[in-house]
């Protein structure tokens, strides 16, 4: 976070940059030396500190939000995107950026309607997955597949439908996710949804495990696998549509991080789920700093940054001969 924080087009020393955050503290301010400019310290605490924490955030709850999914479907390939959360949010987003829509939630109209259209995204799946009460993992898939393909389709009709060039490419760099312009009052709503996912996630790191072996071996072993189905579905909805509400759709991370972390650390959830918080922050606290240096002074969106190590880290996962991660893993 540090370097991050440091580098860019005006690059500023570890010490000043630290200085400068611990002057913020009023308790230490007085024992501080200031010999640091106004315009480094508008530099590191108004743009890049809110940034790179926005980064981390970002990266730990969709890496969270992917163990969990990948947990729920028994199978690597999996991804917080799977359930047409990205699509759902990108609707509502698309609304707010080229129509204007949801006028009434002022400052937070974007996040807040990127939120809503991911909660009825997820729970259009609910409802197609759901038979006689029960939630299959093949329905839930190709349901997640069904609404997030017919709810993209209502978001190109929307950007094509846009009245100003200047909503297009607003619209299209959203839906390719950015962290751009974070601002310390968005930090605080993420943060809290990460706080309290984690919290619960790590509380249902049991469940969690034996859900690797099967739904049947889990019913058997105690687990009410059909609503404890239900209860991941509604988390990881509300965790990831607060995501995507500030960074746009960024692809791939729960992808790759959960299934990195487990070769590393085992399949255990205890292990893997602060283990692959920690790795998706750093992951994208490094993905945005590519992207706001490559070609500076213009600034790529996040998502391609991410989306050029997904590729190809999917492809070697599927390349694989297996792409089980534990007891019951799916070949």
């Amino acid at each position: 976070m540090t370097f991050a924080i440091m580098l860019g087009p005006i690059t500023i020393s570890p010490s000043i940059v630290w200085k400068i955050a611990l002057s913020k503290l009023p308790l230490l301010e007085p024992y501080l030396i200031n010999d640091w400019t106004r315009s480094q310290a508008q530099i590191i605490w108004e743009i890049r500190f809110p940034r790179v924490i926005l980064a981390a955030i970002v990266g730990a709850s969709l890496a969270i939000v992917g163990v969990a999914i990948q947990a729920l479907v028994r199978n690597s390939l999996a991804d917080p995107y799977i359930l047409g959360v990205s699509s759902g949010a990108s609707v509502g987003a698309t609304l707010v950026i080229i129509f204007g829509a949801f006028k009434f939630f002022g400052h937070y109209a974007l996040s807040s309607a990127a939120f809503i259209g991911a909660l009825l995204s997820v729970l259009l799946v609910f409802l197609v997955a759901q038979v006689n009460g029960r939630i299959s993992t093949v329905r839930l898939l190709l349901a997640g597949i069904a609404v997030s393909m017919m709810l993209s389709a209502v978001t190109s009709y929307i950007v094509i439908s846009a009245p100003r060039e200047e909503g297009i490419r607003n619209a299209m760099f959203w839906m390719m996710g950015s962290i751009a312009g974070a601002k310390w009052d968005q930090l605080l709503i993420p943060f809290l949804s990460l706080s309290i996912g984690v919290a619960i996630l790590f509380f249902l790191a049991r469940p969690l495990n034996l859900m690797l072996m099967g739904e049947d071996t889990a019913t058997t072993l105690g687990l009410n696998s059909n609503f404890f189905k239900k209860l991941l579905l509604l988390l990881t909805a509300l965790l990831t549509g607060v995501v995507v509400s500030v960074s746009g759709a960024i692809g791939f991370i729960g992808l790759m991080v959960p299934h990195t972390v487990r070769l590393i650390v085992g399949a255990d959830h205890r292990h893997v789920l602060p283990m692959s918080a920690l790795v998706g922050a750093i992951f994208l606290i490094w993905a945005d700093f590519v992207a706001r240096t490559i070609v500076a002074p213009q600034e790529l969106p996040i998502g391609i940054i991410t989306a050029l190590c997904g590729g190809p880290f999917f492809i070697w996962l599927l390349r694989r001969r297996t792409y089980s991660f534990g007891a019951g893993g799916t070949e």
